[in-house]
């Protein structure tokens, strides 16, 4: 009996940190809003994305780095 060759996923042979996200991916894995990021890549604000034609998407590592550029410090 032969087995069916699987096809490997583009997005399944990367690590989860480096497979590049959607808005949805971003609002369901980070809690920021669609609408802020759309906003805030027209307004030159907000985590870093990359390009893809005319498509955006945001690794995993901007946007937790972006995150982590907003903590304000106590003041206490």
């Amino acid at each position: 009996m032969q087995t069916a060759k699987k096809i490997a996923s583009p997005h399944r042979s990367q690590p989860d940190d480096e497979r590049l996200l959607t808005r949805a991916d971003v609002e369901e894995r980070f809690g920021i809003s669609k609408r802020f990021l759309e906003t805030s890549a027209a307004n030159g604000h907000g985590p870093d994305f990359v390009r893809v034609g005319r498509l955006v998407r945001y690794r995993a590592r901007d946007v937790a780095a972006w995150i982590e550029s907003q903590v304000v410090r106590g003041r206490g």
